[in-house]
């Protein structure tokens, strides 16, 4: 115990970045939707969602404008946000691949309760093998899916509303000789597989977007799709394409639902800062808004995510860090930001080292004015499910603020893709089969080869 209360002390006292005016360790409230697209909230520019509360969260931090995920599904982005490592450095390739004890005591919130903070986790836990209840302070995490209403004597209790009372628990009980740290793994915006209406909104909800008419999607036009090439136009992207966007009524069933999701998630994060406000811990707690990778919807004639498109690929991301005085917060940055970045970001927000074996960095210095450190090229990789019956095809890519580039590898032989971002940000022309375009190609070809994590070149 005297140990503890020692290094709980010593977090007090370093954990402020240089610059800051107090000198108490932060809490920290990090906040994850699953499936949510980039481009869904307000504060992002969509006119239709209401995401008052998360928009108001972007207006007082840093909204991050060019945030991607490595790898876009669900439980390889929650391994690389745990570790703040690609795949390629993580290895977990399947759902059932759990940590080992050695790799969890590098994630984030392993050294944040080693270095004397109070944890928790509530919601989708996302890694294969034993659920980590032992290794948090507070529990309420699940394995899998879990069910958007869990409870059987009350199936009107939506599970976003159940996990914002949890969040609002722990931040009450708290307590208050050290700092905690919070991590909301949202089910919502994703869908309930197997249950043919998907989205499962509350139906508290439901008149919300009753009388809107959502737009068809970017690239709606069937020629977008049929220059796909077949494996894509045949793979998983397309089956879930036909339970959710088939038809007009479909689309707008579908989107409304997503929105409802989202809008529900709105909701706790109001009552989450509400809380905080009630307890006089909003002025030192930081929130971190973000989401596990982003989701096609009906663009391309596509569903779900895991393809390598910006659809799939970004996704938001905010920090609201308090202790910067307001006229200091930058209000967006447009630097190329990854999710990998989240973990090294958070131990440094806390005044912690960052392991070594992290490949993501800290956005600390993009949180105050001036010049900090950037990337100039991101790597992407998905391996998963290229061998189904309706397969997800395996690829890898780079990005540069100007280009990307595409290669499915293995059954897919090296199809390649090349887009040319500074006059083609929609990623609809493909330049790889261009003769033009060649070099650049080859340029972007080595670039991918000097990242890759895949054993088929």
């Amino acid at each position: 115990m005297i140990y503890r209360a020692f290094v709980v002390a010593i977090i007090a006292c370093s954990a402020m970045p240089l610059g800051y005016a107090e000198a108490t360790a932060p809490n920290i409230v990090f906040l994850l939707s699953d499936d949510q697209r980039a481009d869904a909230l307000g504060c992002s520019g969509n006119r239709i969602i209401e995401t008052p509360a998360i928009d108001q969260l972007a207006s007082e931090g840093t909204r991050f404008t060019r945030h991607y995920i490595t790898t876009p599904i669900c439980y390889a982005s929650r391994a690389s946000i745990f570790t703040g490592q690609f795949v390629k450095t993580h290895g977990l390739t399947e759902f059932k691949d759990p940590f080992t004890d050695t790799q969890w005591s590098q994630c984030y919130p392993a050294v944040l309760r080693d270095a004397g903070y109070y944890t928790g986790f509530i919601g989708k836990w996302g890694i294969g093998g034993e659920l980590r209840e032992a290794d948090f302070d507070v529990w309420h995490g699940f394995p899998g899916q879990g069910l958007y209403f869990p409870d059987k004597q009350d199936p009107t209790v939506h599970l976003t509303t159940v996990m914002g009372e949890q969040a609002v628990d722990f931040i009450t009980n708290a307590p208050r000789d050290k700092p905690f740290a919070l991590s909301v793994s949202f089910k919502a915006p994703h869908v309930q597989d197997q249950d043919p209406r998907q989205f499962l909104y509350d139906p508290k909800l439901e008149s919300l977007y009753a009388d809107v008419t959502i737009p068809d999607p970017p690239l709606s036009d069937p020629a977008y799709f049929n220059a796909l090439p077949e494996f894509i136009r045949t793979s998983e992207n397309r089956v879930r394409w036909e339970k959710r966007f088939a038809t007009p009524e479909m689309y707008q069933t579908s989107v409304k639902g997503y929105y409802r999701l989202i809008s529900g998630i709105d909701n706790q994060v109001a009552a989450i800062r509400a809380t905080l406000e009630a307890e006089g811990l909003a002025e030192n707690t930081i929130v971190v808004y973000t989401s596990d990778h982003g989701f096609y919807l009906g663009d391309r004639g596509l569903a779900g995510k895991w393809l390598l498109h910006d659809e799939s690929l970004a996704g938001p991301l905010i920090i609201h860090d308090p202790r910067i005085p307001v006229g200091e917060r930058p209000a967006t940055r447009d630097a190329m930001t990854l999710n990998i970045d989240l973990a090294p970001t958070l131990l440094d927000l806390a005044g912690l080292s960052v392991p070594e074996g992290m490949d993501g960095q800290s956005l600390v210095p993009a949180l105050t004015p001036g010049k900090h450190t950037t990337r100039d090229e991101c790597f992407f990789e998905h391996h998963f499910g290229h061998d189904r019956a309706n397969p997800i095809p395996a690829s890898e890519g780079i990005r540069t603020d100007n280009w990307k580039y595409i290669r499915y590898v293995l059954s897919q032989e090296g199809y390649e893709e090349l887009y040319d971002l500074k006059n083609d940000p929609g990623e609809t022309t493909n330049l790889a089969e261009i003769p033009k375009y060649t070099k650049r190609l080859e340029k972007m070809r080595v670039r991918w080869t000097a990242n890759t994590g895949s054993m088929v070149q």
